[in-house]
């Protein structure tokens, strides 16, 4: 019998892989350690204690007992916690339990998270769309030629076989489809971590080529996004916008510049456009350091959206009709929420604060534990609830504050409770996406009412993600211990190389132990923009700078 621990991210867990051994398995995180992280690692089998030593001369640098085990359900599985929180000593080390089993190496420094959030955020840019791309990871180089130069047409808005600038944006997922509702959550919480986080990042290099003069390159990729949802607003003044820009079938896995597919303009809808305003609210206030006159063009657009929005109040979905691409149909009423409280932080005016208090009142103050594109109310409620802007209804703001930190103590308790860390008990399509979200609930919930616990439970999702799990894996990849390998992604499943485009979250299993690394399982296996901005936005509150 093999036995073997692997690292995981910047937590640790001890897992074991199931095709090796029968008993003993440690996983842990193996992206390192920051000295102030928590440090755990899940051991499956007998062992009572272990110790931590020291990788170039094995002495042992700190010892301890691993807690008693726990059976849980979901995973069929009895498994002890090794906990060396206490140790902080920047170094390369391994952890060697009782019964004999050894991790993998892993390292403590203070900035554990860099690299792994340079490779998701350098994601975005390798999802551009409209422009040549090249980068290199491991030796591995990863590029495609301009693509999708003609976005797009506008039959669908009155205009047969008239076509004006659609370019540039983020492809969406695996597929190469631009959609706006999708980009709403994204884009928000990209610029929610730019918000909370700027210290760490205003000077984090991405090594971007220089497509906005001046800019952070941070603040530089989510532009070339912002950039292509200005095309998405209707040219007639309406302040309608577009649900999407795709092709009516989804593209062979083919290189994204061989998609010579025709993509169209589709009808607007209401959830996009007010999804529309809040990015062009955020937009209009994080850029205006940078470039004032953009920053105007964002709000002006912004405030024509609204406008149409208020006029317009009935939810207007989007049909599919003839499109079989994505369909993020979804009704308004969290995406105005959320509109209103972002033109409001932008400006102070009372119209936008009225607006979002009555929505806020009118879905009970309620703040998701388990949130994504079709509910993003929770982004208008953070933004209300951390603003420090005069004029708040004292009771909305205490209802929202009460309601935040009670769901941010249930992520907190479920984290603490699962063996490996995971704040989340369901499972679904993207979930891992949402397992990395929870923790915007948690670091804002940590800036209303500070709590080690809640960055306690932040670093432990991070650390599920990157390894601490029931497969022993990391779920992103190019990163940590025997990442994904097959995510379903056309640009991975179109080049001559093995190893994927790197440093992407994929979806993860709808049961504790049913995740495929598999290309045709886009269900398990695929990969999204919002699940990589929640990735982001989990890694940026941890960079050190």
């Amino acid at each position: 019998m093999r036995k073997t621990i692997v690292p995981l991210f910047a937590f640790f867990i001890l897992s074991f892989n199931l095709l090796f051994a029968q008993k003993a398995t440690i996983s842990l995180n193996s992206l390192g350690y920051q000295p102030q992280s928590s440090k755990k690692a899940s051991i499956v089998g007998e062992a009572t204690t272990f110790v931590i030593k020291q990788a170039d001369n094995q002495s042992v640098v700190y010892q301890g007992k691993v807690s008693e085990p726990v059976f849980q359900k979901d995973v069929n599985q009895k498994i002890g916690l090794a906990d060396f929180s206490a140790f902080s000593k920047s170094g390369k080390y391994y952890l060697e339990a009782s019964d004999g089993s050894k991790s993998g190496i892993f390292e403590i420094k203070p900035d554990a998270y860099n690299n792994a959030f340079y490779t998701s955020m350098r994601g975005f840019y390798l999802w551009r769309c409209g422009a040549a791309v090249d980068g290199t990871h491991n030796g591995h180089q990863y590029s495609h030629a301009p693509c999708h130069m003609n976005d797009g047409y506008e039959d669908f808005q009155g205009k047969p076989d008239h076509s004006r600038n659609g370019t540039g944006g983020w492809h969406d997922a695996g597929d190469y489809g631009k959609y706006v509702v999708n980009a709403g959550i994204s884009v928000g919480m990209m610029f929610m971590a730019w918000d909370h986080f700027q210290n760490n990042l205003k000077k984090f290099s991405l090594d971007l080529p220089e497509t906005a003069p001046g800019y952070p390159d941070y603040l530089k990729e989510l532009k070339w996004e912002t950039d292509w949802l200005l095309t998405m607003q209707y040219t007639d003044g309406s302040g309608k916008v577009s649900h999407k820009l795709t092709a009516k079938n989804f593209e062979p896995f083919c290189k994204p510049e061989e998609d010579k597919q025709k993509r169209y303009f589709t009808d607007w809808s209401s959830a996009a456009t007010a999804d529309f305003v809040a990015m062009m609210a955020q937009a209009a206030r994080y850029f205006m350091p940078y470039d004032k006159a953009y920053a105007q063009k964002c709000f002006a657009a912004a405030q024509l959206s609204y406008r149409f929005l208020k006029e317009n109040p009935e939810d207007k979905n989007f049909v599919q009709g003839e499109f079989k691409t994505g369909g993020y149909q979804t009704s308004d009423k969290d995406d105005r929420l959320w509109a209103a409280a972002e033109m409001w932080e932008t400006t102070g005016q009372p119209e936008y604060l009225k607006d979002f208090e009555q929505q806020a009142l009118a879905l009970n103050f309620q703040i998701d534990e388990d949130w994504d594109w079709g509910d993003v109310s929770n982004l208008g409620m953070f933004t209300y609830a951390l603003s420090g802007k005069s004029g708040k209804n004292p009771e909305v703001q205490k209802q929202i504050k009460q309601n935040i930190i009670k769901t941010a103590n249930l992520i907190t308790f479920k984290s603490a409770s699962d063996v490996y860390g995971r704040p989340l008990t369901r499972y679904y399509w993207g979930c891992n996406g949402t397992v990395a979200r929870v923790v915007m609930n948690l670091q804002v919930a940590n800036k209303l009412a500070p709590d080690k616990n809640y960055i306690k439970a932040s670093q432990d999702a991070i650390a599920h993600i990157f390894g601490r799990n029931y497969y022993n894996r990391s779920y992103v990849t190019g990163l940590g211990i025997n990442p994904a390998m097959n995510p379903h992604d056309r640009r991975s499943g179109s080049d001559n190389d093995a190893e994927p485009w790197p440093g992407y979250i994929v979806g993860g299993g709808h049961t504790a132990t049913k995740w495929n690394d598999i290309q045709d399982d886009y269900r398990t296996n695929e990969i999204a923009i919002n699940w990589q901005a929640a990735l982001v936005y989990a890694l940026a509150g941890f960079v050190s700078e």
